[in-house]
């Protein structure tokens, strides 16, 4: 299958500069980029499509570049955006950069011999450019109005309260700038990029054709979205990150798990490199048994290995089964710590533990998990409660430090769902 075919049925070709002639291109390896701007010290999960779709071109013999914005990043894209980005200092953009390369890595192929990829920093290129030389050398190929017509300038200016500065304005030439250096200095025939880029790479197209003589060729692809119209890669936490750091294996994996029926077969093609039989018997199983979220388990496990690993991937299911009632036999206390953060916590004094025990009547209530003694007394004597994610039926039952995991917590279980760890202190 050609690179644009895969594309294609993937859903991932929101526009294209002569189609045609582009294909003809693909038939042998060309160089293509995308670039990204270094605005935190992690990418998030907005970050995968296009990079995912650089790999997809590696994979099949291209050669890929992935761009950071060492220099753009100092001043921000207005495309999406509302209101003018704060401006971050040198030194926090170097070291964002830095931060990204491990992720990079596991996204893009930077060993292998055939066609590695490559990360450069359009920093690189930009430091010794003079603002006169810029405008002499760039800004002459480019008119006013052209630059006004883009969508997302028109909306910012449009906005009165808001407008839009003139760092901001200039972005679309420092990214057709970028297109040319690489074009010129590293043969690169194609820009990809969010369908919010068109402006900025077909800028960069003409001044391609205008200082080299050369064709350059632009694809774009879909701004990803849910299917109720919120926005995508958002949790309520903030974003999703792929720094663990930042958003935990657990809570990563968990956003790919709750991903809605609606969006979760679209997400397999965007965000993963299972082949289309394979997906084609998802669907059939998401058709005939929704309920049973195979789909969602085989989406969550794909992008979670490839961000995080096989390992950390296991502990984040194992996690999820917990809070489903699974054992706890053999749980390590990193996988419990994930839980703890993700459910209401309880402190108690320890003392209270190692004197003979708490009834676990009053632990209940002390957890918030009934209201009374007397519901409490009810909620056990109705098989709904679970020490460890074992049922106790036991009214009399008094919780010790012998039921302490890690010598540090207890989990709680009333009904399904309730979960509380209370934390020995």
């Amino acid at each position: 299958m050609s690179i644009l075919a895969e594309l294609e049925w993937r859903g991932l070709i929101a526009d294209c500069t002569d189609r045609a002639q582009l294909a003809d291109k693909l038939a042998r390896p060309i160089t293509l980029y995308c670039g990204f701007d270094p605005t935190a010290d992690s990418l998030h999960v907005g970050h995968l499509v296009p990079l995912l779709v650089l790999r997809r071109f590696q994979k099949l013999g291209h050669h890929p570049i992935a761009v950071a914005g060492g220099a753009t990043g100092s001043i921000g894209d207005p495309s999406g955006k509302t209101s003018e980005r704060s401006l971050l200092s040198p030194e926090q953009i170097a070291a964002n950069v830095e931060a990204v390369r491990p992720q990079l890595a596991r996204l893009l192929d930077f060993e292998t011999r055939q066609n590695p990829a490559r990360l450069l920093d359009n920093a690189d290129w930009m430091a010794g450019v003079s603002y006169l030389g810029f405008l002499r050398e760039v800004g002459k190929h480019f008119s006013v109005n052209q630059m006004v017509a883009k969508e997302s300038v028109r909306a910012r200016m449009e906005d009165r309260d808001t407008g839009i500065s003139y760092t901001e304005f200039s972005y679309m030439l420092l990214q057709a700038f970028d297109f040319y250096v690489l074009a010129r200095d590293h043969g690169c025939e194609l820009q990809i990029g969010g369908s919010d880029q068109w402006g900025n790479i077909t800028a960069g197209i003409d001044l391609l054709r205008k200082k080299l003589g050369r064709q350059g060729y632009g694809l774009t692809l879909p701004l990803i979205t849910k299917a109720d119209g919120t926005k995508f890669g958002k949790s309520e936490g903030g974003s999703v990150w792929l720094d663990a750091r930042k958003t935990s294996v657990y809570k990563f994996y968990q956003f790919w798990i709750n991903t809605a029926d609606a969006d979760v077969l679209s997400y397999l093609k965007f965000f993963t490199f299972l082949p289309e039989p394979e997906i084609a018997a998802l669907a059939g199983q998401h058709t005939t048994n929704p309920g049973a979220r195979a789909a969602q388990k085989a989406l969550a496990q794909a992008v979670t290995e490839m961000i995080h690993g096989a390992t950390a991937t296991q502990e984040a299911i194992r996690a999820s089964q917990i809070l489903f009632g699974g054992e706890l036999t053999g749980v390590s206390e990193r996988v419990f710590q994930d839980i703890v953060g993700e459910v209401p916590t309880q402190k108690v004094e320890r003392t209270k533990l190692d004197a003979g025990g708490l009834p676990l009547v009053e632990l209940l209530v002390l957890a918030g998990l009934s209201a009374s003694k007397g519901q409490a007394r009810k909620d056990i004597e109705g098989g709904g409660v679970n020490i460890n994610n074992a049922r106790e039926a036991n009214v009399s039952r008094l919780v010790t430090a012998d039921d302490l995991l890690f010598g540090k917590h207890v989990l709680l279980r009333k009904g399904k769902k309730n979960y509380v760890v209370v934390t020995a202190q």
